[in-house]
């Protein structure tokens, strides 16, 4: 195979080795981003269960703390099934 057809970190040239790391960078942001919906998720649900004056949608309360770990959990996947596929062309 030549070069051509399957680069090397080193045959590339700066503005895609700069387009790759704006790729990383974009992946870890759409992470960080599913980490805080996965936060915010987390203390609605618990303010929402334990205030009292909240106790007739205390049920969302509980409906947001099963929402976070899946948030987190999509996040995750998401993250290292993207970085695996950047690290498996570059």
């Amino acid at each position: 195979m030549s070069t051509k057809e399957n680069p090397s970190k080193n045959d590339l040239i700066l503005r895609d080795w700069l387009a790759i790391e704006r790729t990383k960078l974009a992946n870890e942001r759409t992470f960080l981003s599913y980490l805080r919906t996965t936060l915010v998720l987390l203390g609605t649900g618990i303010t929402l269960i334990k205030l009292s004056f909240f106790a007739e949608i205390q049920e969302l309360g509980y409906a947001a703390l099963i929402a976070s770990p899946i948030a987190f959990s999509i996040g995750l996947y998401r993250f290292f099934r993207t970085k695996r596929n950047i690290g498996k062309y570059y």
